[in-house]
């Protein structure tokens, strides 16, 4: 690792650090309540947050494998839907410890190493399984604002949010044919480009990536993705016996998810939890009562989200044991018949 790298990661922890601090002093939390919270969190309570968090895991994983097949060439091996969990979950812990851009990305290249391809198939299509989350809460940051702005209340987001979807939905056919136009004419009759991203995007122009079908399904998915993400945060609320209405959940939560994007601090610490409690405050929540949840929240989705990639582990790890049990078996046998 370059001096430069050091620095860099040095000062995103310690902006993240910063900010953590800037959240404690606005917010007065009391660390000990918190604590005490924490210690009265029920096993039910956070079992439920864990299978919330392993659906979630598995929304992406379902994207992420979408956007596999159609980047898939014959030639490459396809990882087991199990695999694909198991790094997905990785990929999400990591994104807890690190910027939240590289973590999904560096787990899903090194987990697509054996399977060929890795940087098409693990980093680019994270990053167009991601975009697809990006686009849905865009939108929905827009149903909020609306919602803001008049002064509405869970009526008037649910209209609002419900209005956005179907824009979305529309969004993609025209967004397809505009992003094939654009190198239909640059590509008639002349040399593949030497610059990667140029090539990139004319290989992507040409592939089946750019499927109306496969952009609405992508879309679908992301929004249900919003919809756990949502019932995950009013899950830490319940379980500290915190009353946060659930539409100011989801009206937040999509400022949330763009500040995290953009963060530069270790898991969007510090971002993450500065941003909800503002979003939380312009809907009606009290500071004092969002900046402790806020607080809570990200240790009980840290510790759900360890323990789904934890267990994720485990079954990766009983499948490799099956998968080389009955290909040893399959070899003695076929030893055997040969012998005969």
């Amino acid at each position: 690792m370059t001096l430069r790298r050091v620095l860099l990661l040095l000062a995103s922890i310690t902006l993240g650090v910063l900010f953590v601090v800037v959240l404690l002093r606005i917010g007065k939390i009391n660390l000990r309540q918190t604590l005490q919270q924490l210690q009265s969190v029920s096993r039910l309570a956070f079992v439920k947050l864990v299978l919330l968090n392993g659906l979630l895991i598995y929304l992406s994983t379902e994207k992420w494998r979408c956007i596999d097949v159609a980047q898939r060439l014959s030639s490459d091996s396809v990882p087991s839907r199990i695999t694909s969990f198991a790094v997905t979950s990785a990929g999400m812990a990591l994104g807890l410890v690190l910027p939240v851009q590289i973590g999904m990305a560096a787990a899903r290249t090194l987990g697509t190493y054996v399977h060929g391809r890795p940087l098409t198939r693990g980093t680019v299509g994270t990053l167009l399984e991601q975009s697809f989350d990006l686009i849905i809460v865009a939108f929905l940051a827009g149903a909020s604002a609306v919602t803001w702005f008049f002064r509405g209340g869970a009526l008037m987001w649910t209209a609002s949010a419900s209005v956005m979807m179907v824009l979305a939905l529309l969004a993609m056919a025209p967004s397809i044919r505009l992003i094939r136009g654009l190198g239909g004419p640059c590509n008639d009759g002349k040399p593949a480009p030497r610059n990667r991203i140029l090539l990139g995007f004319r290989e992507l122009q040409h592939s089946s990536l750019l499927n109306a079908s496969l952009a609405r399904r992508l879309v679908m998915l992301s929004a249900v993705r919003f919809g756990v993400v949502v019932l995950m945060a009013a899950q830490t609320a319940e379980a500290i016996r915190v009353h946060i209405p659930l539409f100011h959940m989801a009206a937040a939560v999509p400022f949330v998810a763009i500040a995290t994007v953009i963060s530069v601090t270790p898991g969007g610490i510090g971002v993450n939890e500065l941003t909800s409690v503002t979003a939380l405050h312009c809907f009606g929540t009290p500071l004092a009562v969002a900046a402790q949840w806020s607080v809570v929240n990200r240790v009980l989705v840290t510790a759900s989200c360890f323990t789904v990639a934890a267990c994720a582990a485990i079954l990766w790890a009983v499948e490799r044991i099956i998968t080389r049990t009955t290909a040893a078996h399959t070899k003695t046998a076929e030893i055997g018949l040969g012998k005969c």
